[in-house]
């Protein structure tokens, strides 16, 4: 990497180094210093890595290791890193062409094999290297003849669907519900991660005047359902049910982890849930019952993303971080809390994201409830440049 693109992502020169160099350093530990602290890597888009398509290997190797040596001087524990962006892949798969943000070619191969040389160098550093997947995203257009020639969907065009303009796998079909996980697990056999990760994604998210144009799916399996909604619900269930026995049965030792969107319910709408008031219910709009997956311990963690800050009218951190601590007792479920890093100083974000002391308080609030065991920050951009000096503070904290 250059000495410009590294000044650019905010790192430095001296931030690059070899597995060999950093094999002093502490063994890798899922609660080192009592406390779980990730933050995400984001390809989709090129948005934290690589910087651009296009880079050569080495460039590209030189920015990967350059994140995981800044994950280290932030003091993380672990990093997940997004190796499954848009149906496709950062290592070489059989499932699923090369991940277009290497090259910006999908289906090219970049010249060396970034999944595998994350996991390696992670380890070097006492870093966990969760393996960050989307389920079922496969592109940000609608065109199937833009992608690879060999994509899964140039041979199978009914597997997908589109929803406001983008294109997505159909989660009522068992058949790509089988795809996407012998995809991810395929990852999980061949590389010695930590962890399997997914984010929010699951029925996409509502659209006005949009919807999710399944007739043809509900009509052939949905036999035994007259609420097409629990018919959808169930479909993500056995997904991460399914998935969850999958990687016990092949590596125990691997967890599988998500992070939803931070609201399952209001308490309006179900007693149960939490005293939020407006904004998605993953329960209602994404079809992803993520309270049932931590109560029936299908998943080993949960990283809720919270994305407010305290005291926000419809959706208060504080208060959702008092009912996933409630919804993670007595599971087994490792709870950490998704942090919005990205929202800190953005003069766009109420007026509480301009207190450099808001992450502050998150972590201290957070620490008062006994089932927290940590926090996520998104993304890996905004670790770099730690704005207002926050993310310091609250690692400081």
């Amino acid at each position: 990497m250059t000495g410009a693109a590294l000044t650019a992502l905010g790192l430095q020169s001296g931030d690059v180094s070899t597995a060999a160099e950093a094999a002093g350093r502490p063994e890798r530990s899922r609660r080192r210093d009592g406390e779980f602290r990730g933050m995400w890597i984001a390809t989709i888009t090129n948005r934290d890595f690589p910087s651009r398509a296009g880079l050569t290997a080495a460039e590209q190797r030189a920015e990967l290791v350059a994140w995981l040596d800044l994950a280290v001087r932030r003091r993380m524990t672990a990093v997940m890193l997004q190796i499954r962006p848009s149906a496709d892949a950062l290592w070489p798969s059989p499932y699923e062409p090369w991940a277009q943000c290497l090259t910006g070619v999908q289906g090219r191969d970049p010249g060396w094999d970034p999944l595998g040389t994350a996991v390696a160098e992670a380890h070097a550093r006492g870093l966990e290297l969760h393996a960050w997947c989307n389920p079922y995203r496969v592109a940000g257009h609608a065109d199937p003849q833009r992608l690879a020639p060999d994509h899964p969907v140039r041979r199978h065009p009914d597997w997908a669907l589109v929803h406001n303009g983008r294109m997505l796998y159909n989660p009522g079909l068992p058949e790509v519900r089988r795809h996407v996980q012998d995809a991810m697990l395929d990852a999980v056999r061949r590389y010695d991660i930590d962890a399997l990760h997914w984010d929010d994604y699951f029925y996409p998210y509502p659209v006005a005047g949009q919807v999710v144009d399944d007739d043809a799916a509900f009509a052939r399996y949905g036999t035994g359902f007259t609420d097409r909604a629990a018919w959808r619900r169930h479909n993500t269930d056995l997904l991460v049910s399914e998935m969850a026995a999958r990687i016990r049965a092949v590596k125990p030792q691997v967890a599988f982890g998500i992070s939803p969107f931070g609201i399952w319910r209001h308490q309006s709408t179900d007693p149960a849930g939490s005293a939020t008031r407006a904004g998605v219910q993953t329960y209602d709009d994404l079809y992803a019952d993520t309270r049932r997956w931590v109560r029936e311990g299908w998943i080993d963690y949960v990283v809720p993303q919270l994305y407010w800050n305290i005291g926000f009218p419809s959706a208060d951190y504080a208060e959702l971080v008092r009912w996933w601590d409630g919804v993670a007792r007595g599971t087994g479920v490792s709870l950490f809390i998704g942090e919005a890093l990205y929202k800190v100083g953005d003069p766009a974000q109420p007026e509480a994201w301009r207190d450099p002391r808001e992450l502050v308080r998150h972590v201290e609030l957070a620490r008062s409830y006994e089932n927290v065991g940590g926090h996520v920050y998104f993304a890996a951009r905004e670790v770099a440049k730690d704005p207002l000096g926050a993310l310091t503070a609250a690692l400081d904290a």
